[in-house]
């Protein structure tokens, strides 16, 4: 067997569906980044007097997150029917009318709406462009690639804030429409690449469709290598004998809630749902969002360095994103995770102790704003470099086939719906509880190292099928002292598993 003839193969095929990851995930890092400079210009508060208010303004940040939230479901119910593509191509059209929206608003409503509509598309791609770069991307590779989309995200945060601080002196709508309009610039460079690549094999196998999936795979082997080269089948059968193992172990929904089924779906959601729960609750949002208001309101910057610190913070957040592409699948998931809650917890401890002895100590107010404001720049650089992409890399990991699309979805809803609530209560929190409010998030990001220890397998060096045989094989929900759950290397038992699945096959 021949396959089609593609100008596009191989690593240059794996590049421009990385590609499409990274774009969809620079827009989304671009939206959580560009609204912190919209709410501090003038113009925008007297076009829209309403956000004077606190909670007027917490709404109108957070109501993205709500939009988000309900697109991650929609991608939870909808994603195995519409098949990544589809599902990605309906988010960019979201995205595309939402930021029009935003940037032509003349009354808060529409500016609601549009940030609503630009979130919904927003959580289709997020959830649904890891998912599809890790199905097509190898198993040594997988970690790297996903990073990259994710450091990405970052990229374009610490654009946003450095076009709102390049926007300080610009007085009139042109200093919040700009960077609104910004946006559509991403639809125009993901909408032509994803015309180009092909859907993702493990989802045509899902669907049925066997002989396209296999034309796919011999596609991302490589330049010219047939159909029925022994890697492509080999991988095609690998892939076919997991999915229908999965499909007669199928357990009713009562057992999968209760884990009673085999491969662990339900358990699995939890984890990766949990990861993203706990990016949240650090505390990155509440910075992301309000760190030049913070600045200037508690810490006592002017507006202007409020600005130009949020900027070099998020360049230094760049950087430490893109380090995590060296670490990921040296250290591998479980180390990162647990390194990154101390040193974060450390950040916000000590900022939180700062704060309170510049309440205490007025004279020392201008030293202890510094030290608390180095620790806001040295919690990115750990977050960068740990909790920033693990989390989205181990939700597109950790589920089976058949429930990978909708733990995505669940996984990333989660982050939504945690970004919401702490989007909309930053605000709140820190004029009511002052330099504690901090101690809230340090709190948070110690007890993670626990949870983390005890509860989360290792997922890098592992094929995708790999994962339901760790589950059957370790079906304790505490994989502390389980060597094949917690060690970097892929265990010489899930090797034999595979061979034992192609033979099967």
């Amino acid at each position: 067997m021949i396959r089609q003839k593609s100008r596009i193969y191989g690593n240059r095929l794996i590049a421009m569906i990385t590609l499409v990851d990274a774009l969809s995930s620079c827009w989304f890092g671009y939206d959580q980044g560009v609204f912190a400079g919209v709410l501090v210009s003038e113009n925008f508060k007297e076009q829209f007097p309403q956000v004077r208010d606190a909670n007027i303004s917490g709404i109108t940040s957070s109501c993205f997150f709500i939009g988000a939230f309900l697109g991650s479901m929609a991608a939870f119910m909808l994603g195995d029917r519409l098949g990544r593509r589809k599902t990605i191509a309906w988010g960019l059209l979201c995205n595309f009318l939402g930021a029009i929206l935003q940037f032509t608003a003349w009354h808060l409503p529409q500016m609601i709406i549009g940030r609503l509509i630009n979130g919904f598309g927003i959580g289709l791609t997020s959830t649904t462009t890891p998912v599809f770069l890790s199905e097509c991307a190898k198993s040594h590779q997988r970690g790297k690639l996903v990073v990259i989309g994710t450091a990405s995200n970052v990229t374009s945060f610490a654009l946003a804030n450095w076009i709102a601080y390049a926007l300080y002196s610009q007085n009139g709508p042109f200093q919040w429409r700009f960077p609104l309009a910004f946006q559509v610039v991403y639809f125009f460079m993901i909408a032509p690449i994803l015309l180009l690549v092909p859907e993702s094999p493990r989802w045509l196998l899902l669907a049925g469709k066997e002989e396209s999936a296999l034309g796919v795979l011999s596609q991302l082997a490589g330049k010219d290598i047939p159909m029925n080269d022994d890697t492509v089948t080999g991988e095609f059968r690998s892939i076919k004998v997991a999915i229908e193992l999965e499909r007669e172990d199928r357990a009713p929904i009562m057992d999968v809630l209760c884990f009673r089924d085999k491969t662990h779906n339900f358990r699995r959601l939890i984890l990766s749902c949990g990861t993203q729960f706990m990016q949240q609750f650090s505390g990155i949002n509440a910075l992301g969002f309000y760190l030049p208001t913070l600045l200037a309101e508690n810490v006592g910057f002017s507006q202007e360095m409020s600005r130009l610190i949020a900027a070099v913070s998020g360049t230094v957040y760049l950087v430490s994103a893109f380090g995590s592409v060296i670490i990921i699948d040296t250290l591998g998931r479980r180390k990162m995770l647990l390194c990154g809650s101390i040193a974060m917890g450390i950040c916000h401890l000590i900022a939180s102790l700062c704060l309170r002895s510049s309440e205490l100590d007025i004279s020392g107010k201008k030293l202890m704003g510094n030290v608390t404001t180095a620790m806001f720049i040295v919690f990115h650089v750990f977050f960068g470099l740990t909790w920033a992409c693990v989390p989205w890399v181990y939700s597109a990991e950790v589920n089976s086939l058949g429930w990978r699309s909708r733990g995505a979805g669940a996984a990333t809803a989660t982050n939504w719906l945690g970004g919401f609530v702490v989007t909309q209560f930053t605000k709140v929190g820190i004029d009511n509880l002052n330099w504690a409010f901090y101690l809230i998030f340090a709190v948070f990001c110690f007890s993670y190292f626990p949870i983390v220890l005890l509860f989360y397998p290792e997922t890098s060096n592992r094929t995708l099928e790999d994962m339901d045989y760790m589950f059957i094989q370790n079906p304790s929900i505490f994989v502390l002292g389980r060597q094949e759950m917690t060690q970097r290397r892929r265990p010489a038992s899930f090797a034999t598993a595979e061979a034992d699945r192609i033979s099967r096959g």
